[in-house]
């Protein structure tokens, strides 16, 4: 099969959907390497590297008006090319397809759907940017052969919000990075201790640093339980940061919060590994890659009850309702002295997310494809 992906995020996404993209690529390149692969991106310059295997193409548009104006180029004249490309598939990664695909190849298109965030949220975005989405998401999974899925909380919005055909809908969980898989040796975990000033014992949370992630309702649960711990929090800085540096100076607890921004791939899995425990009582999620980062990482998970956390956290993790600031402060007191309990949702997680693997990510990406 030839098979084409809409890579502008791989290029140029450090987030989710970034990482969706590269991993996405990475892993059929990998497991399926006797396919040829098209990687469409409206530049490479400045382009972040990943593993790419020589033999993938990288189509760039060669006019100068598409060179300029490359979301239109993204939007209406990839099209062209997808049928001058002659693809068996073309993989829309991050919500959209081109303009008019369906009517012009005979490629078959497929899109994922990540979450309906502004939808279910209205308030977290501005009004034409939700118009925009709504208008790509409803366009591009009409239009689809198959709606990809990274979760059945996902599947569900996108039939409720979208009105979509839930036997058009497959859903494929996603991965974490292979970073994560791995145990870091112990001079790397010293190295981003020493680096990161990480005091002995701490409770992270990791994620863009945001209203919806709830990380407020941490300290309020450190402050009610009076628990010893600081809470590092690790994600891209927003102006909620400074929401929770004012709770912090305004409750005596500047001594338990750190905030670690831009802090580089490669140094996260040694600052989960050393952490205590992973707190992630999040409003909302399409999936919550970070549970699985800290399940991989062989720490304790506690998250929100509902939604798709239970997929992603299985059954091992401790599930506490939105801001239940009672009940968090307990769990994360039970993790903190009771050492059968952590190694018992450390084990349960660990045979958990084998689930997640990347052969079996592939596989099933693979089998959407061949429907």
């Amino acid at each position: 099969m030839k098979i084409g992906f809409d890579a502008k995020r791989a290029f140029f996404n450090n987030s989710g959907l970034g990482n969706y993209s590269r991993s996405t690529i990475e892993l059929l390149t990998k497991f399926y390497p006797y396919h040829n692969y098209v990687l469409y991106t409206p530049s490479t310059d400045g382009a972040i590297k990943f593993n790419i295997p020589k033999k993938v193409e990288i189509y760039e548009p060669q006019k100068l008006l598409s060179k300029v104006f490359k979301s239109y180029w993204r939007t209406f004249r990839i099209t062209k090319k997808i049928k001058e490309h002659n693809l068996d598939v073309y993989h829309g990664l991050s919500g959209e397809l081109p303009n008019k695909a369906h009517l012009k190849t005979n490629t078959k298109l497929i899109v994922t759907i990540h979450d309906l965030i502004f939808i279910r949220y209205p308030e977290l975005y501005k009004p034409v940017d939700r118009k925009i989405y709504y208008q790509k998401a409803k366009y591009s999974c009409d239009i689809a052969d198959r709606v990809i899925a990274i979760s059945e909380q996902t599947k569900s919005d996108i039939i409720q919000f979208l009105n979509v055909d839930e036997n058009k809908i497959d859903v494929v969980y996603q991965g974490c990075n292979n970073l994560f898989h791995k145990e870091v040796e112990t001079t790397k975990k010293i190295e981003v201790a020493q680096k990161y000033n990480l005091p002995e014992k701490y409770i992270l949370n990791v994620g863009t640093v945001e209203k919806r992630k709830n990380a407020l309702s941490i300290l309020k649960a450190i402050k009610f339980g009076n628990i010893d711990i600081p809470l590092i929090i690790v994600g891209r800085e927003t102006e909620y940061q400074k929401e929770l540096q004012k709770y912090a100076l305004e409750n005596n607890l500047e001594d338990k919060l750190i905030v670690l921004n831009n802090v580089p791939l490669e140094d996260l899995p040694a600052i989960y590994q050393q952490a205590l425990m992973f707190v992630y009582p999040s409003v909302f999620e399409g999936f919550g890659i970070p549970i699985l980062e800290a399940m991989y990482s062989k720490i304790p998970v506690i998250t929100t009850k509902g939604g798709v956390f239970s997929e992603t956290g299985g059954h091992s993790s401790i599930y506490v309702e939105v801001d239940n600031i009672e009940k968090l402060s307990k769990a994360i007191i039970n993790i903190y002295e009771d050492d059968d309990l952590r190694q018992k949702i450390i084990n349960d997680g660990i045979e958990f997310v084998q689930k997640f693997n990347d052969d079996k990510i592939a596989s099933n990406l693979m089998n959407v494809y061949l429907k």
